[in-house]
């Protein structure tokens, strides 16, 4: 295989990426092993941050196992030193996401932007380079040819590609980035329905209802929410693929939702960091891109575990991003590697993820009417100044919240009180 350069195209990845699966596990880890010790380098040559952690490694590393783990909070405190271009600092990233009306848009003219919502007690600000959201294009199209298949695919442009997604509408989310993306191109903007996660239940059936999407995309919990509302008759609409985000679904819900819209229901495991990160095949595995990732499942002390046990984390290497290295990147998940070849025949690693589990808050109003609401809708950890939040549902009626700031936030508290969300 010849050496990765920078530029690879779009067409070129897909190629690449057949000719991957088709030559079986070695051929993916060939790959894995070259760019991962490309990436190294590029890192050391031009991240200063990664010149000072690697000084006393060896020239060429091709083993992610050598070297120093890393971490959000690490990386978030040597914002500038960690970036490979000197243009990119932490105030200029910082100014870019305060303003909502830039959220897609390029930053410094060349790179996107996507933050994370600080589950683990850091915020993140991540910048993303072309090459890398081309990658991530082209494993789009690995998981849709694996969840449907070329004759799902031809239903999808029969229907006009119609799409509906739920998005965090005032975060730099990278469903937030990714939906303004679409709806800035003329021809996807009218095939696209971009709904926010805090719109009401009856709202969203009824705009659904309008659109009557081929590809319907929520996070997980709303796609329960909705898969009830289609069972009720309430909503009546006909995807061919639901596309799950963010969360995690029981067994019995894939099918629940598969039955209720006759489709066929995938979901991934990715994050901010590396949104390629994986897909599930129908057994519910999900198969890491181990041609563009590097994923370890390790112990406590970060010595590795043995597939078949659950890991006390996971460190990501993203292969594809030049701009931003993650390299052995404290993840914060839990997962269990499979021991034995999938039997769906997909080469491709095989995991489960502990966790991200895809809630959802029912309440009962003073008329006994029953309100479902996904705890995304709550938005906090998208406020300025919020650094570790928690919601605990102790009864039917409510909940209750703690979160740490910087600073007391009372539009919090205000919003809310008067929308009934948290007792007061």
């Amino acid at each position: 295989m010849s050496r990765v350069t920078p530029n690879e195209s779009l067409l070129w990845l897909v190629r690449d990426m057949r000719k991957a699966i088709k030559g079986g596990l070695a051929a993916v880890e060939q790959r894995q092993r070259v760019r991962f010790a490309d990436m190294v380098a590029h890192a050391r040559a031009n991240s200063p941050f990664y010149r000072q952690l690697y000084r006393d490694e060896p020239e060429r590393i091709e083993n992610a196992k050598s070297l120093p783990v890393t971490s959000k909070k690490q990386l978030m405190a040597r914002f500038d030193d960690w970036a490979t271009d000197r243009e990119v600092t932490i105030e200029k990233a910082r100014e870019f996401i305060k303003n909502s009306d830039l959220i897609g848009q390029r930053f410094l003219g060349k790179y996107t932007v996507a933050t994370t919502s600080g589950t683990t007690g850091t915020p993140g600000i991540f910048v993303i380079d072309d090459r890398a959201m081309t990658v991530t294009n082209a494993i789009a199209l690995r998981l849709f040819q694996a969840w449907i298949g070329v004759g799902g695919v031809s239903r999808l442009l029969l229907r006009g590609g119609r799409m509906a997604m739920t998005v965090m509408p005032s975060s730099h989310s990278a469903t937030a980035v990714a939906a303004a993306r679409l709806r800035k191109s003329k021809l996807a903007r009218k095939r696209i329905i971009v709904l926010p996660v805090h719109t009401s239940l009856p709202e969203l059936v009824t705009k659904l209802n309008e659109f009557d999407p081929a590809l319907l995309a929520p996070y997980a919990s709303i796609a329960k929410l909705l898969a009830t509302e289609q069972e009720a008759g309430r909503l009546h609409i006909n995807p061919v693929l639901v596309s799950c985000a963010a969360e995690g679904l029981a067994a019995n819900e894939y099918d629940r939702i598969a039955k209720a819209f006759g489709a066929k229901v995938g979901n991934s495991y990715a994050s901010t960091e590396c949104p390629f990160l994986s897909y599930d095949c129908e057994h519910r595995w999900l198969h890491v891109n181990a041609d563009w990732v590097v994923l370890e499942p390790v112990d406590a002390d970060y010595r590795p575990v043995p597939p078949g046990k659950q890991s006390h984390t996971v460190l990501l290497s993203n292969l594809a991003n030049r701009v931003q290295p993650i390299l052995r990147y404290d993840l914060g998940d839990s997962v269990s590697l499979r021991p034995d070849p999938c039997p769906c025949g997909n080469p491709l690693p095989a995991i489960r993820v502990q966790g991200r589990s895809a809630d959802v808050l029912v309440f009962s109003t003073e008329g006994g009417e029953r309100i479902s609401i996904p705890p995304l809708a709550f938005e906090i950890d998208h406020i300025a100044g919020v650094e570790l939040f928690q919601i605990v549902q102790r009864r039917k009626a409510a909940c209750s919240s703690r979160w740490r700031s910087q600073k007391r936030i009372q539009w919090l508290r205000r919003r809310c009180f008067r929308s009934h969300w948290l007792p007061s």
